[in-house]
């Protein structure tokens, strides 16, 4: 970014480095006519800068290592096989920032939001054990995610609280665009809109930034407190900081990889975005022949509104990356290349290979840089220890057996979610791809129990994005149920009209549209057929209703149905406004936790199945183009 009032007298230049941001180093300015008095003589040039940016983002309280599965070469020609490797884990983290950061001269350490939320370590500690964590590693800024105010402002406070509980440590928690009610349980100092550090003797201004719509709608922020526009926020945090003198910005985001090139072009002065929310993967193409799915290149060259280079990166999800990017600044603090690799944290011990098979595999591994062995930081690990063995004894419990994978996906198609799963084969299964998620749907027809057993129901609701992981095939416990469902939703009775109901559709299919990948429906006894490419109000066909007969009927929009749902979207949230719009005498609160509904349902059929595909919500789906 240029320096504030220095005028833009060289033309740029360029080359795209490693996929990376535009190469903007100056060529020689023209010399004047007339010798310039000594007095006036401008400063000397300043020279270049380098800046590591070492970044995690949406951890979502996935503290412990997960089973992955890679597509390795396990012998001495091109054929591959899947091999399951350790993936990620927080102490892993911990280790993979201090290696890369021991590489540099000047590095910042980002965690661009979504810390909490997500398994039982949240369920049970309320962000304590996210917080030792973190702490470990003591991140530079940290960015509010929507998930942050799942439980209100005092939820955001109280994880706040733990986050600045360690004696050495104090992450500055950063949203120029969340504002605090009258009277909130947030501090005046606990949220800033952002930070300056220095780095070398530069100062660097660092923006916090928080998706707007989704977290006021598919978050719990309290009444009165406001996300503020973007766009608009970010560009008045930026000047501030530019009228200061700084002329190194960063922006740590928490909307999307998409919304982070798009706000590139709106924004004046910024020069890196460290992104987070759409739990991007991003890296080379090469990358796919391992069985991965990247979203864009490491790091993604974008331009701001001035035309000047722009790096944006993100690091997928779950503590299983740690992207590392090198920026190069020049003398008036303009981007002029930019680098870097995502680090993919695996463990050591692959599968059951040895002999040749090993060696080929360990090759294999070694010619891919993004993927990274790395073993468990002691200190870390001996934290998370202690919140472990209570997570342990809760969750322990088995309750059920997986017949096969039961996989994660909130929307069909292969564009808006397609990453979204953990486990091997699922997020390129062609019925996923046609129907949208197995779990989702599992947990619509848990829902539709319970509401049988408790006043009576006719259907369930359940978004898509309410549903966190997946189930793999095999012995499902307590634990793993409240993690498919870690948020604290009850049960809510309402009554509707067919018309309602398909308005409440209509509204679901707007609000992914939009860019809300979670509001995508998912229905006990109720079917239907998507088209994207319509106007809002005709975007949902063929909606029938499975009667108590077991018979699939057209839905009678003047007939009167009993839907049971969670609190959350009854309230209207996550898009849903329709369902907002209904007064107290048709909606019944249960009081039933939304997470136990489903463990009583995985009590009552002991073996877990994807549902017949005639029951599945969605009969077929249509993108726009």
């Amino acid at each position: 970014m240029r320096h504030p009032g220095i005028p833009k007298l060289l033309l740029l230049t360029g080359a795209i480095m490693l996929a990376g941001c535009t190469d903007t180093s100056s060529g020689e300015a023209k010399a004047d006519a007339e010798p310039v008095p000594a007095a006036a003589q401008p400063d000397a040039p300043r020279p270049d800068y380098r800046l590591a940016i070492l970044h995690i983002n949406d951890h979502h309280s996935n503290l412990d290592e997960s089973d992955a599965s890679l597509r390795l070469r396990t012998g001495s020609d091109d054929t591959r096989a899947s091999v399951t490797v350790k993936l990620g884990g927080f102490p892993r983290v911990a280790t993979a920032i201090a290696e890369l950061a021991a590489r540099h001269e000047h590095v910042l350490k980002l965690h661009a939001g979504d810390a909490i939320t997500g398994t039982l370590y949240y369920t049970l500690s309320e962000g304590e054990a996210d917080a030792a964590l973190m702490n470990r590693v003591c991140f530079d800024a940290m960015a509010v995610g929507n998930h942050e105010l799942d439980s209100g402002d005092a939820g955001l406070q109280t994880f706040i609280d733990h986050l600045w509980s360690a004696p050495d440590c104090r992450t500055p928690v950063l949203s120029a665009n969340l504002a605090p009610r009258a009277g909130s349980p947030l501090g005046s100092d606990s949220v800033r809109p952002s930070v300056v550090v220095e780095r070398g003797g530069e100062r660097i201004g660092i923006v916090g930034l928080t998706t707007a719509a989704k977290t006021q709608n598919a978050s719990r922020p309290d009444p009165g407190t406001r996300l503020l526009d973007e766009a608009d926020s970010a560009q008045r945090e930026i000047d501030r900081l530019r009228a200061q003198g700084i002329d190194k910005i960063v922006l740590l985001s928490h909307l999307g990889y998409a919304q982070d090139q798009a706000i590139a072009a709106q924004l004046s002065g910024v020069d890196v975005i460290v992104g987070g929310d759409s739990h991007s993967l991003l890296g080379d193409d090469s990358l796919k022949t391992f069985g991965l799915s990247p979203a864009g290149a490491y790091p993604t060259a974008a331009r701001n509104k001035d035309g000047d280079a722009v790096c944006v990166v993100q690091a997928w999800q779950y503590s299983a990356v740690v992207g590392e990017l090198d920026v190069l600044f020049d003398g008036q603090g303009e981007v002029k290349s930019c680098a870097g690799q995502p680090h993919i944290l695996i463990g050591s011990t692959l599968g059951t290979l040895a002999g040749d098979a090993l060696a080929a595999a360990r090759a294999d591994l070694a010619s891919q840089p993004a993927l990274r062995v790395t073993e468990p930081d002691a200190a870390a690990s001996a934290v998370l220890a202690d919140y472990a063995s209570q997570v342990k004894a809760f969750g322990a419990e088995p309750v059920a057996v997986a017949q096969q994978n039961l996989c994660l996906r909130r929307v069909p198609g292969t564009r808006r979610d397609p990453s979204r799963s953990k486990l091997d084969g699922c997020n390129l299964d062609p019925h996923l791809i046609a129907h949208g998620g197995d779990v989702q749907q599992l947990v619509a027809e848990a829902f539709l129990r319970q509401g049988q057993r408790f006043g009576g129901a006719d259907l369930s609701l359940q978004n898509g994005g309410g549903v966190r992981v997946d189930l793999a095939a095999g012995t499902v416990t307590i634990g793993h149920i409240y993690t498919v469902l870690p948020f604290k939703n009850t049960l809510v009775a309402l009554t509707l009209t067919g018309a309602e109901l398909r308005a409440t559709l209509e509204d679901a299919m707007q609000s992914v549209v939009a860019g809300n990948t979670g509001s995508y429906p998912y229905a006990g006894a109720l079917r239907w057929q998507v088209d994207l490419r319509q106007p809002l109000g005709q975007r949902i066909g063929a909606l029938e209703h499975r009667n108590a007969q077991g018979q699939w009927v057209a839905l009678d929009e003047a007939a009167t149905y009993r839907m049971i749902t969670n609190d959350f979207i009854a309230a209207g949230q996550d898009g849903y406004t329709t369902l907002g719009t209904l007064g107290a005498d048709r909606r019944e609160e249960t009081f039933l936790a939304y997470a136990d509904a489903f463990l009583q349902y995985a009590r009552q059929n002991p073996t877990l199945t994807r549902p017949a595909t005639a029951d599945f919500s969605t009969q077929g789906f249509v993108d726009t183009e």
